[in-house]
């Protein structure tokens, strides 16, 4: 349908506008960096100059490119361009405390992923190199968690890796290394085009970058906002935490916990100070209280499994290497709200159901151990029906089945785990006594 030059006006007058701002862009950026007060400042990834605006963080002295958001001319080209992002950073507590577009994304030439950029360089998405500038003690915890480089290797193995991020791999000290894993078979069978949609989407969270840093502060903490309770929200974990093999999010929902949210979050006080969170401004934990969040005497973590005692993920589940140490920072949470004695025995109790599903899963191995002694279980993943089944048990039912002890869902437990692993079984050794009664033929 033909539009009418009336209607046509206002895009031809926006499209002027944005055109007008970008040449001033051109003219303004150099001209702002000649006349600002610069210091230089040096690392192992090169020098970049910066304007004097300087505060502490920690120990650290930070130096900011400027303190005036409206002034900074990234700001005037993108508020007309992509207005969405500059109503996002003014908003966000970096932008009150004089962090501009430059801080984050200003870079020196020659720096790794650089591109030009109108009489300038910069990085389209900051690294966690960039964040630790600020925030060193986050990343330094981050690195040292399965969210760093273990969940990269996972779905990618170790081939792309150089030398500095396999020894970064070794060094985690619950990452599991393993110097020869390969791509996941999924991922080969599925390939590229769906992988950068599918499964690392979640797990690039762990990803090497160009400039030798590690993750993708991103995942967590979206952009341009950068807010504490986004960040707080257990809606932000539910982005890779669901789903049939990781359901921790519909595991929180029908547990105590979850309720207590869904009914009376909007009361919590999601702004608290870092550091200073209490039981009065969260009643019940949420996953980032539990995972990782200060929450009254207990230090704050950017290692997820800092607290947690036992692998569940894994096929055979078994403690963690200072699973005792993790198990105390747990419990120091969960005594903010609950007596001892309870803690003591759900501990018990969940570590009995851990071992009970474990030894279940393990009769899959019973069922197949004939094929393979017959030659008719293959070395190679996903190639026969029976093998999706088999994988299945444990990597979907298995995990739910404990999760859902741990977190305390029992309708997942049972009908989405126990039940399923049982159901399955019995497919599995219907499957083989198929496949060992066609072969005696």
């Amino acid at each position: 349908m033909r539009t009418s030059d009336t209607n046509n006006a206002p895009r031809w007058e926006i499209r002027m506008f944005m055109a007008f701002m970008c040449l001033i862009a051109l003219v303004v950026v150099p001209l702002s960096f000649s006349a600002c007060k610069t210091t230089t400042t040096g690392s192992s990834l090169g020098t970049t100059s910066a304007m004097t605006n300087i505060f502490t963080t920690g120990t650290n002295t930070i130096t900011l490119t400027t303190g005036k958001l409206q002034s900074n001319v990234c700001y005037a080209c993108h508020n007309a361009s992509t207005p969405g992002i500059t109503q996002q950073f003014e908003s966000s507590v970096m932008a009150q405390k004089g962090v501009t577009c430059f801080d984050c994304h200003q870079v020196p030439a020659d720096y790794p992923g650089a591109q030009a950029h109108f009489g300038t360089y910069r990085l389209v998405s900051p690294t966690p190199a960039t964040c630790q500038k600020c925030h060193p003690d986050q990343v330094s915890q981050f690195q040292q968690g399965r969210h760093s480089l273990p969940a990269f290797v996972a779905v990618n193995g170790v081939s792309s890796l150089t030398p500095a991020e396999l020894a970064m791999y070794q060094a985690v000290p619950e990452g599991g290394f393993d110097p020869s894993k390969t791509e996941h078979p999924l991922a080969a069978l599925e390939g590229n085009n769906l992988l950068s949609y599918t499964c690392n989407t979640c797990h690039q969270i762990g990803q090497p970058n160009a400039d030798g840093s590690v993750g993708r502060c991103q995942s967590c903490h979206l952009t341009h906002t950068f807010s504490l309770e986004q960040a707080r929200k257990p809606e932000t974990c539910s982005a890779c935490h669901i789903g049939p093999d990781h359901p921790q999010w519909e595991i929180f929902q029908e547990s105590a916990h979850g309720i207590k949210y869904a009914t009376l979050g909007a009361a919590y006080n999601w702004n608290a100070a870092p550091g200073a969170l209490t039981i009065k401004d969260m009643p019940a934990p949420t996953c980032a209280v539990c995972h990782i969040s200060a929450i009254g005497n207990v230090p704050g973590s950017h290692d997820v499994g800092a607290r947690l005692t036992n692998f569940l993920a894994a096929q055979y589940t078994t403690a963690r290497p200072d699973a005792a140490a993790n198990g105390t920072r747990m419990q120091m949470v969960c005594l903010q709200c609950h007596a001892s004695d309870f803690v003591t025995n759900f501990y018990a109790g969940a570590n009995q159901v851990t071992s009970t599903v474990t030894g279940m899963l393990k009769q899959a191995d019973t069922i197949i151990a004939p094929l393979k002694a017959k030659g008719l279980y293959t070395t190679t993943p996903f190639d026969q029906p029976i093998k999706f089944i088999y994988f299945d048990i444990w990597h979907d039912y298995g995990r739910t089945a404990k999760f859902g002890a741990w977190m305390q869902g029992p309708d997942y437990s049972q009908w989405h785990g126990a039940y399923e692993i049982l159901r399955n079984l019995a497919v599995l050794q219907s499957m083989a006594n198929d496949e060992l009664a066609a072969a005696s033929k």
